[in-house]
C-alpha cells in the first residue's frame, strides 16, 4: 500500500508492527513509543511465541529490562517453558489487553513476527480443542517406543490430509494432530475446513518492516546469532537443560536457536556447527515469515534496510492514530 491511500477517518483499535526476525522491529517500536508520547503514548503487546517464556532471554532477543522500562510491554515472561501458548490464547489475551490499553487512553502497538497469532486476532480460528496434557503425554510415551516416523504413519491412516503436509520427524505437529483425533474423534484437517469462530470487527492496520535485499537480512541474522553466542546463549540453554523438567519436544524448546543448541549439546556438536545450524534455521524462519507477509495485501510495507525506515513508520503511525 502507498501512503496516499492511507485513510485516517477512523482511529484504529490498535496498530500492528510486524516483519521477519532480525528486521529491526524492537528498535523501531521503542523509537515509536518515544515519538508518540505527545499523542497519548503507546503500550506494546508482544506478537512473539517465544517471548512468553521465562528464562529464555538471550536466544529470543527479548527486550532488556531497560527497554521494557521505557514503555509498558505485555505478553512477555508470562509462562514457564513447560507450558504452551496457542494462537487462540493469544487472541483472547490480546483482545483483553487492547481494551485495557485503550481505557488508559493509549494506543496498543502489536509488535512481532508470529503471524499465526495476528491471523487469530484479526480473522479468528477454527474451533480446534485446547491442548490436553494427559493425552499429549500418552502420545509422547508411545512415540518414545515407536519413533515419530511410525507415529506419522499412524496419522497418515487417520488423517492423510494432515500427514501429507508434515515431515515424518515433525514431532510437535504430528503429536498435536494425534492429540486432536484422540480427544475428539475428528481429524485436524476437518477442523481446518470448518467455520471459524467469530471475532471482533477490529480496525488494526498492519505496518510491515520487510527487506528488499535478502542478503541484508541474512547478514543481520548472522550478526545477531553471533551476539547471542557472545552474550552466553549456550550457558542459557545449559541452564534450561539442567532444570530436569524440560525436553526437546516442548514448544518452548522447539523455538529457533534453542532447538539447534539443545540438539548440539546432546550430540556434542562443535560451537561452529551449532552456529551454522542456528543461522540456517533462523533464515528459514525469516523466509516463512516473509512468505506469510506477502500473502497479506492490506499492509503498509516499509523497507527495513532503508535509512529512513524508522521515520516512515513513525509518520505512518501518527497519521493512523490521529
Amino acid at each position: 500500500m502507498n501512503e496516499q491511500h492511507l485513510q485516517t477517518s477512523a482511529k484504529p483499535d490498535a496498530i500492528a508492527l510486524v516483519g521477519p526476525t532480525a528486521s529491526g522491529k524492537t528498535a523501531v517500536a521503542l523509537a515509536l513509543a518515544e515519538a508518540m508520547q505527545t499523542q497519548g503514548g503507546i503500550e506494546i503487546i508482544s506478537l512473539d511465541s517465544a517471548l512468553v517464556y521465562k528464562g529464555m532471554d538471550i536466544g529470543t532477543a527479548k527486550p532488556t529490562e531497560q527497554e521494557r522500562a521505557q514503555v509498558p510491554h505485555h505478553l512477555i515472561d508470562i509462562l514457564e517453558p513447560t507450558q504452551s501458548f496457542s494462537a487462540a490464547e493469544f487472541a483472547r489475551e490480546a483482545a483483553r489487553l487492547v481494551a485495557d490499553i485503550q481505557a488508559r487512553g493509549k494506543m496498543p502497538l502489536i509488535v512481532g513476527g508470529t503471524m499465526l497469532y495476528l491471523k487469530a486476532l484479526l480473522e479468528g480460528l477454527n474451533d480446534i480443542p485446547a491442548a490436553n496434557a494427559e493425552i499429549r503425554a500418552d502420545i509422547h510415551q508411545q512415540a518414545q517406543k515407536l519413533g515419530w516416523p511410525a507415529m506419522h504413519g499412524l496419522l497418515a491412516q487417520i488423517d492423510p490430509t494432515t500427514a501429507a503436509r508434515l515431515a515424518p520427524g515433525d514431532s510437535q505437529r504430528i503429536g498435536r494432530a494425534l492429540e486432536v483425533w484422540t480427544a475428539t474423534g475428528q481429524t485436524l484437517s476437518s477442523f481446518h475446513q470448518s467455520a471459524k469462530t467469530p471475532t471482533a470487527d477490529w480496525q488494526i492496520p498492519v505496518i510491515s518492516l520487510e527487506p528488499s535485499d535478502r542478503a541484508w537480512l541474512h547478514q543481520r541474522i548472522a550478526q545477531r546469532f553471533d551476539h547471542m553466542m557472545a552474550d552466553g546463549f549456550m550457558d542459557e540453554v545449559q541452564q534450561l537443560r539442567a532444570r530436569g523438567d524440560l525436553h526437546p519436544d516442548l514448544p518452548a524448546m522447539r523455538c529457533v536457536g534453542y532447538r539447534q543448541a539443545w540438539e548440539g549439546l546432546e550430540a556434542n556438536w562443535s560451537q561452529t556447527e551449532i552456529r551454522e545450524r542456528g543461522i540456517f534455521a533462523t533464515r528459514q524462519l525469516a523466509k516463512r515469515q516473509i512468505t506469510w507477509l506477502r500473502s497479506m495485501p492490506n499492509r503498509w510495507v516499509v523497507g527495513s534496510e532503508e535509512p529512513q525506515a524508522c521515520a516512515r513508520v513513525i509518520d505512518l503511525t501518527r497519521q493512523m492514530a490521529l
